[in-house]
């Protein structure tokens, strides 16, 4: 498995800004007296849920990349592991043949030695007047009695000539084995060389979906601010002519008798020319009041399960970075420790020769 980085600052340092941005424009709301009004801003309201909606949506298209691209490396991960599976199944293979075929106890220097049936096959002390085992300190053959010196004589030139070639075939036969085991050695080489390729190009386009992952939420969320700031201004706009309109339309301007009656509603009043609230008003202000208050309530709490939840998928996705970057870190360790296996035994097979 391959590395994840999921920058949790910056995810963080964005929920923080966004979240300092609606308290700041929920605050610039609820303190402007001219624009104060008591009940729920529905506006406000529906705009948030579109937003969650948004970043729901997004977060949820991130996950499935992510998640594609796990199976994915997954899935190139199993093939390698069978592959190098089969490649040492091979070469076990190969070197129990070649101990059966070149390593056999009769081919051994000392065989003669450990030879089971060496007292069978051995020779009487003198077999006949020309067996070269009777030398001087034989005490079976003396001088004098030696008729076929000539015909030894011919007999060790040949000897020596098949024990000549002999060592010259075997000659060859270890230069070949040199050869092909450095061949097989090249191979080796250039396989792990192509892997550790394959290695590295996983690991780069990882890297490039993570950075362009990122760079999509900045993008977005770019945009996003930029709406914000947009509407905000426009709202700024909105209500400058409100209140220039406002100000030509007034009782105090137009000379209204009805000096205490706002033209913003029935429930506004001006405070100069008011004479106090009923009763009435007031209990439907309190009732409005504790009605915004549990809502309030429910609004932090809904922040807080929102910010816990964040956290939880935070701390999911840095314990599957590490438990990716522990996988990754023993599939190395495991490669490093088949090669070196693999070396050692080639260096006691070349020595065992």
């Amino acid at each position: 498995m391959y590395k994840v980085d999921i920058q949790a600052d910056t995810k963080d340092a964005a929920v923080i800004e966004a979240r300092r941005n609606r308290e700041k424009q929920r605050q610039s709301r609820i303190f402007n007296a001219r624009y104060c009004k008591m009940g729920v801003d529905v506006e406000s309201l529906k705009r948030q849920v579109e937003e969650r909606k948004l970043r729901d949506e997004a977060e949820k298209q991130r996950s499935e990349a992510f998640d594609a691209y796990r199976v994915r490396y997954d899935k190139i991960a199993q093939m390698l592991e069978e592959e190098e599976c089969q490649r040492r199944k091979q070469l076990n293979q190969a070197m129990v043949e070649f101990w059966e075929r070149e390593q056999q106890p009769f081919m051994r220097r000392e065989w003669d030695i450990h030879d089971p049936d060496a007292a069978r096959k051995d020779f009487p002390a003198r077999v006949s007047d020309d067996d070269p085992r009777c030398g001087p300190s034989s005490m079976q053959r003396f001088d004098g009695e030696d008729v076929n010196a000539q015909a030894k004589i011919k007999l060790q030139k040949e000897l020596n000539k098949l024990t000549l070639g002999h060592q010259i075939s075997q000659r060859e036969k270890d230069l070949n084995d040199q050869k092909y085991a450095d061949i097989l050695d090249d191979k080796k080489r250039i396989e792990l060389d192509l892997r550790a390729l394959e290695l590295t190009r996983l690991e780069e386009e990882c890297r490039k979906a993570k950075a362009m992952a990122v760079a999509d939420f900045n993008r977005a969320q770019a945009a996003e601010i930029a709406e914000q700031q947009r509407l905000a201004h426009q709202r700024e706009q909105d209500d400058n002519f409100t209140e220039i309109h406002n100000h030509l339309t007034s009782n105090i301007l137009m000379e209204s008798p009805d000096l205490a009656q706002s033209v913003m509603g029935s429930h506004r009043v001006i405070t100069s020319s008011w004479k106090g609230m009923t009763r009435a008003q007031l209990e439907a202000v309190q009732k409005t009041q504790a009605e915004q208050c549990k809502e309030n309530q429910r609004l932090r709490e809904e922040e807080r399960q929102r910010d816990a939840e964040w956290d939880r998928q935070r701390h999911l996705a840095d314990r599957a970075a590490m438990e990716m970057d522990a996988q990754e870190q023993n599939f190395r360790q495991q490669l490093r420790k088949g090669l070196d296996d693999y070396n050692r035994e080639l260096a006691e097979a070349q020595k065992a020769k």
